[in-house]
Protein backbone atom coordinates (compact mmCIF):
# COMPACT_ATOMS: atom_id res chain seq x y z
CA UNK A 1 0.00 0.00 0.00
CA UNK A 2 1.05 3.13 -0.71
CA UNK A 3 1.72 6.40 1.34
CA UNK A 4 -1.33 8.18 -0.59
CA UNK A 5 -3.17 4.14 -0.59
CA UNK A 6 -3.18 5.03 3.52
CA UNK A 7 -3.92 8.39 3.42
CA UNK A 8 -1.27 10.12 5.01
CA UNK A 9 0.06 13.39 2.56
CA UNK A 10 3.44 13.24 1.32
CA UNK A 11 5.79 16.00 3.10
CA UNK A 12 6.92 18.47 0.20
CA UNK A 13 10.11 18.60 -0.92
CA UNK A 14 12.68 20.70 1.54
CA UNK A 15 13.19 24.45 0.34
CA UNK A 16 16.54 24.72 -1.33
CA UNK A 17 18.59 27.10 1.18
CA UNK A 18 19.69 28.83 -1.26
CA UNK A 19 16.34 29.83 -3.02
CA UNK A 20 16.77 33.81 -1.83
CA UNK A 21 14.04 36.20 -2.59
CA UNK A 22 14.63 39.12 -5.32
CA UNK A 23 15.29 42.38 -2.73
CA UNK A 24 16.28 45.04 -5.55
CA UNK A 25 13.18 47.07 -5.35
CA UNK A 26 13.83 47.59 -1.27
CA UNK A 27 15.01 50.45 -0.01
CA UNK A 28 17.77 50.43 2.46
CA UNK A 29 17.91 52.78 5.39
CA UNK A 30 21.38 52.55 6.78
CA UNK A 31 21.17 54.71 10.56
CA UNK A 32 24.58 55.90 11.29
CA UNK A 33 25.72 56.17 7.74
CA UNK A 34 28.14 59.20 8.26
CA UNK A 35 30.69 56.23 10.35
CA UNK A 36 33.05 54.27 8.72
CA UNK A 37 31.03 51.22 8.49
CA UNK A 38 27.22 52.70 7.36
CA UNK A 39 29.43 54.68 4.86
CA UNK A 40 30.91 51.59 3.57
CA UNK A 41 27.60 49.84 3.67
CA UNK A 42 25.48 52.10 2.03
CA UNK A 43 28.25 52.81 -0.60
CA UNK A 44 28.33 49.02 -1.56
CA UNK A 45 24.68 48.32 -1.78
CA UNK A 46 24.21 51.45 -3.90
CA UNK A 47 26.84 51.04 -5.86
CA UNK A 48 25.25 47.18 -6.48
CA UNK A 49 21.66 48.86 -7.38
CA UNK A 50 20.13 49.00 -4.33
CA UNK A 51 18.08 52.50 -3.59
CA UNK A 52 19.91 53.51 -0.23
CA UNK A 53 19.22 56.47 2.38
CA UNK A 54 21.51 57.47 5.00
CA UNK A 55 20.57 58.99 8.78
CA UNK A 56 22.19 60.73 11.37
CA UNK A 57 21.31 62.42 14.21
CA UNK A 58 22.00 65.91 12.06
CA UNK A 59 20.45 66.03 8.73
CA UNK A 60 22.82 68.39 7.10
CA UNK A 61 25.82 65.77 8.00
CA UNK A 62 23.80 62.96 6.33
CA UNK A 63 23.31 64.80 3.18
CA UNK A 64 26.74 65.94 3.21
CA UNK A 65 27.88 61.92 3.16
CA UNK A 66 25.36 61.13 0.63
CA UNK A 67 26.47 64.06 -1.87
CA UNK A 68 30.02 62.48 -1.41
CA UNK A 69 28.98 59.23 -2.24
CA UNK A 70 26.87 59.78 -4.93
CA UNK A 71 25.14 56.60 -6.71
CA UNK A 72 21.51 58.12 -5.79
CA UNK A 73 22.43 57.61 -2.27
CA UNK A 74 20.01 60.10 -0.12
CA UNK A 75 20.40 61.36 3.18
CA UNK A 76 18.09 62.81 5.84
CA UNK A 77 17.89 62.60 10.06
CA UNK A 78 18.05 59.35 11.71
CA UNK A 79 14.02 59.77 12.06
CA UNK A 80 13.35 60.44 7.97
CA UNK A 81 15.65 57.70 7.29
CA UNK A 82 14.04 54.91 9.34
CA UNK A 83 10.71 56.17 8.15
CA UNK A 84 11.29 56.17 4.66
CA UNK A 85 13.20 52.89 4.41
CA UNK A 86 11.74 48.77 4.24
CA UNK A 87 15.24 47.47 5.57
CA UNK A 88 16.99 49.43 8.10
CA UNK A 89 20.56 48.41 8.93
CA UNK A 90 21.89 49.93 12.45
CA UNK A 91 25.66 51.08 12.02
CA UNK A 92 25.87 53.57 14.96
CA UNK A 93 28.54 53.02 17.35
CA UNK A 94 28.04 50.86 20.65
CA UNK A 95 27.77 53.28 23.05
CA UNK A 96 24.84 55.20 21.11
CA UNK A 97 22.86 52.11 20.59
CA UNK A 98 20.39 51.71 23.17
CA UNK A 99 19.60 55.74 22.80
CA UNK A 100 19.42 55.86 18.91
CA UNK A 101 16.84 52.87 19.19
CA UNK A 102 14.64 53.94 22.02
CA UNK A 103 13.96 57.35 20.17
CA UNK A 104 13.08 55.59 16.95
CA UNK A 105 11.00 52.53 18.19
CA UNK A 106 8.03 54.41 16.82
CA UNK A 107 9.35 54.59 13.20
CA UNK A 108 11.30 51.45 13.35
CA UNK A 109 7.77 49.78 14.40
CA UNK A 110 7.05 46.95 11.12
CA UNK A 111 10.39 47.49 9.59
CA UNK A 112 13.10 44.81 9.32
CA UNK A 113 16.11 45.38 11.30
CA UNK A 114 19.83 44.04 10.58
CA UNK A 115 21.73 44.85 13.93
CA UNK A 116 25.58 44.92 12.96
CA UNK A 117 26.43 46.67 16.03
CA UNK A 118 29.73 44.97 18.20
CA UNK A 119 29.85 45.93 21.37
CA UNK A 120 33.84 46.37 21.90
CA UNK A 121 36.18 47.69 24.82
CA UNK A 122 40.15 48.60 23.82
CA UNK A 123 42.78 49.28 25.91
CA UNK A 124 46.71 48.90 25.33
CA UNK A 125 45.71 45.06 25.11
CA UNK A 126 44.05 45.99 22.14
CA UNK A 127 40.28 45.08 21.17
CA UNK A 128 37.84 43.09 23.62
CA UNK A 129 33.96 42.00 23.63
CA UNK A 130 31.75 43.27 25.70
CA UNK A 131 28.26 41.29 26.89
CA UNK A 132 25.45 43.72 27.18
CA UNK A 133 22.96 42.84 30.12
CA UNK A 134 20.49 41.83 26.93
CA UNK A 135 23.18 39.12 25.69
CA UNK A 136 24.45 41.09 22.71
CA UNK A 137 23.60 43.97 20.58
CA UNK A 138 21.18 42.56 18.60
CA UNK A 139 19.28 40.81 21.50
CA UNK A 140 19.45 44.12 22.97
CA UNK A 141 17.43 45.98 19.77
CA UNK A 142 15.39 43.13 19.99
CA UNK A 143 14.56 44.18 23.66
CA UNK A 144 13.97 47.81 22.24
CA UNK A 145 12.20 47.31 19.38
CA UNK A 146 9.52 44.87 20.31
CA UNK A 147 7.29 46.02 17.18
CA UNK A 148 10.45 45.66 14.76
CA UNK A 149 11.56 42.34 13.04
CA UNK A 150 15.45 41.92 14.03
CA UNK A 151 17.88 39.92 13.02
CA UNK A 152 21.97 40.87 12.69
CA UNK A 153 24.56 40.95 9.84
CA UNK A 154 27.56 42.27 8.08
CA UNK A 155 29.34 42.53 11.65
CA UNK A 156 32.66 41.35 9.82
CA UNK A 157 33.38 43.55 6.75
CA UNK A 158 36.38 45.58 6.45
CA UNK A 159 35.53 49.06 6.60
CA UNK A 160 38.54 50.30 4.62
CA UNK A 161 37.61 47.25 1.40
CA UNK A 162 33.76 48.48 1.65
CA UNK A 163 34.85 52.08 0.88
CA UNK A 164 37.91 51.70 -1.07
CA UNK A 165 35.73 52.33 -4.81
CA UNK A 166 38.80 50.10 -6.31
CA UNK A 167 38.01 47.28 -4.69
CA UNK A 168 35.68 45.61 -7.20
CA UNK A 169 34.91 42.20 -4.74
CA UNK A 170 34.92 41.74 -0.89
CA UNK A 171 35.09 37.72 -1.28
CA UNK A 172 33.98 37.57 2.35
CA UNK A 173 30.45 35.55 3.96
CA UNK A 174 27.82 37.35 6.15
CA UNK A 175 26.58 35.75 8.74
CA UNK A 176 23.01 36.43 8.85
CA UNK A 177 21.40 35.47 12.62
CA UNK A 178 17.35 36.00 13.35
CA UNK A 179 14.29 34.15 14.51
CA UNK A 180 12.20 34.42 11.70
CA UNK A 181 13.97 32.38 8.61
CA UNK A 182 11.78 34.69 5.76
CA UNK A 183 13.44 38.07 7.24
CA UNK A 184 17.16 36.07 7.11
CA UNK A 185 16.47 35.18 3.78
CA UNK A 186 15.41 39.01 2.89
CA UNK A 187 19.19 39.54 4.81
CA UNK A 188 21.00 36.75 2.83
CA UNK A 189 20.02 38.06 -0.76
CA UNK A 190 20.73 41.84 0.81
CA UNK A 191 24.40 40.60 1.08
CA UNK A 192 24.37 38.94 -2.35
CA UNK A 193 23.63 42.06 -4.10
CA UNK A 194 27.31 43.10 -3.08
CA UNK A 195 29.80 41.32 -5.25
CA UNK A 196 32.27 38.61 -3.63
CA UNK A 197 29.85 38.47 -0.72
CA UNK A 198 27.27 35.54 0.36
CA UNK A 199 24.86 35.21 3.41
CA UNK A 200 25.00 32.30 5.13
CA UNK A 201 22.23 31.36 8.50
CA UNK A 202 24.10 31.35 11.29
CA UNK A 203 21.01 30.56 13.92
CA UNK A 204 18.86 32.62 16.11
CA UNK A 205 19.58 36.07 17.95
CA UNK A 206 20.52 34.10 21.11
CA UNK A 207 23.90 33.23 19.45
CA UNK A 208 24.73 37.07 18.28
CA UNK A 209 27.06 37.26 21.11
CA UNK A 210 29.44 35.24 19.69
CA UNK A 211 29.51 36.45 16.40
CA UNK A 212 29.64 39.95 17.26
CA UNK A 213 32.54 39.29 19.68
CA UNK A 214 34.49 37.68 16.74
CA UNK A 215 35.45 41.13 15.48
CA UNK A 216 38.03 41.85 18.19
CA UNK A 217 39.66 38.35 17.06
CA UNK A 218 39.45 39.83 13.47
CA UNK A 219 40.83 43.18 14.97
CA UNK A 220 43.86 41.38 16.50
CA UNK A 221 44.23 39.64 13.24
CA UNK A 222 44.53 42.79 10.86
CA UNK A 223 46.73 44.01 13.06
CA UNK A 224 49.41 41.12 12.97
CA UNK A 225 49.13 41.07 9.23
CA UNK A 226 48.25 44.55 8.24
CA UNK A 227 45.66 43.14 6.11
CA UNK A 228 41.55 43.22 6.21
CA UNK A 229 40.72 39.77 6.85
CA UNK A 230 37.10 38.21 6.59
CA UNK A 231 35.58 34.93 6.85
CA UNK A 232 34.26 32.02 4.76
CA UNK A 233 32.49 29.33 5.94
CA UNK A 234 33.53 25.82 4.35
CA UNK A 235 31.66 23.58 3.15
CA UNK A 236 28.32 25.09 2.68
Amino acid sequence: MTSTDSGSTPKPPAKDPWELPDVSDLTVGVLGGTGDQGRGLAYRLARAGQKVIIGSRAADRAESAAAELGLGIEGTDNAGCARRSDIVVVAVPWEGHARTLESLRDELTGKLVVDCVNPLGFDKKGAYALTPEEGSAAEQAAALLPGSRVTAAFHHLSAVLLQNPEVERIDTDVMVLGEVRADTDIVQALAARIPGMRGVFAGRLRNAHQVESLVANLISTNRRYKAHAGLRVTDV
